[in-house]
């Protein structure tokens, strides 16, 4: 079990480094709030080693940490909304065993900006942000796909490595 905690510590850390870095990248996709969402790199792979509810809590301490740090009430409002959503849509896909890494990923970075959008029509009282979907989707395809195939190799590296720290034959 202590081991197990200091690798979600770990994940933990990893994914706030990467929420960080993603700050000092600038990239814009003509998208208020659209980012690459690298530190979902972390809670894709932490849904693979682990299960859902352990990436559950990753996401959701990763989002609430980072929107005190980098962020505001409204980012964390925001991230949470994409986070639950897209953490569900990938949990119930990889449970299936339809879709790889990537496919689950993509899938993840669709709900993640369909999840965000919804809050948003729901702050601005106004179902007319929604013309921002087709663009978020676009968005979400690259960005998750991108996201995926990183993951995926990642997996690949790390495949020996339980979380418990003992190494499988």
């Amino acid at each position: 079990m202590k081991n197990r905690a200091a690798y979600f510590g770990v994940f933990t850390a990893l994914a706030l480094i990467l929420s960080y870095v993603e700050m000092l990248i600038p990239v814009s996709f003509g998208i208020p709030g659209a980012k690459l969402g690298l530190a979902n790199l972390i809670i894709v792979v932490m849904l693979y080693k682990t299960d859902w509810k352990e990436a559950l809590l990753l996401s959701v301490v990763r989002i609430v940490l980072a929107g005190f740090i980098f962020g505001n009430m409204f980012s964390i409002l925001y991230s949470l909304a994409g986070g639950v959503l897209s953490l569900a849509v990938m949990a119930g896909l990889k449970r299936t065993g339809s879709f790889g890494v990537a496919g689950v990923s993509v899938a993840g970075g669709v709900s993640h900006n369909v999840g965000q959008l919804l809050v948003a029509m729901i702050v601005v009282e106004t179902y007319q942000v929604g013309y921002y979907l087709p663009v978020l989707l676009i968005a979400g395809v690259i960005t998750g796909l991108l996201i995926g195939i990183i993951s995926g190799e990642v997996l690949k590296r790390i495949r020996q490595i339980d979380l418990t720290g003992e190494r499988r034959k």
